[in-house]
């Protein structure tokens, strides 16, 4: 079943890749998936309002390595690249290019210019709206590359 929403959300085949066989689950209290793990590390966490996923970085990448083009990114300006790899949220006037399929509310790839994975986060305008727009917030980043790092080091 975790496949099937993976495949609806991120794309046809995406779920057999990001929880492969093996992939163990965690359970809420009323018996439903909250979270993917794979190898003990989190992959993605299922949202209860939707049942959809948030990805962790690692889930990110599988994500980022499967899929063609620009899909599901956002791509921002080189000066805003430390901001967002340390978790910080992504602005509209750093957005260099969108995917234009892409909706309020969904999960999304937040990349550099060269397609290099920087964060991933949740969508909070349309694509129109944010190249309409000239401020505001554009993706609440909830992970960046660099933030995960700095953690895994403190816990060390």
């Amino acid at each position: 079943m975790v496949r099937m929403i993976a495949d609806f959300q991120f794309g046809k085949g995406i779920g057999k890749e990001l929880f492969p066989d093996g992939a163990t689950f965690q359970l809420s209290r009323t018996k439903r998936v909250r979270q993917v793990l794979y190898s003990g590390k989190r992959i993605a966490t299922a949202r209860a309002k939707d049942g959809f996923f948030t990805l962790s970085i690692e889930g990110a990448s599988v994500v980022h390595s499967l899929l063609p083009g620009k899909r599901l990114r956002v791509v921002i300006s080189e000066e805003a690249v430390p901001f967002v790899k340390k978790g910080k949220t992504a602005f509209i006037k750093h957005v260099v290019e969108i995917d234009p399929e892409l909706r309020a509310g969904e999960e999304v790839l937040v990349t550099d210019e060269g397609d290099r994975l920087l964060a991933t986060g949740q969508l909070l305008l349309s694509p129109a709206e944010i190249l309409a727009l000239d401020s505001g917030a554009a993706v609440d980043v909830r992970v960046g590359i660099a933030s995960k790092k700095e953690k895994q080091s403190l816990e060390i």
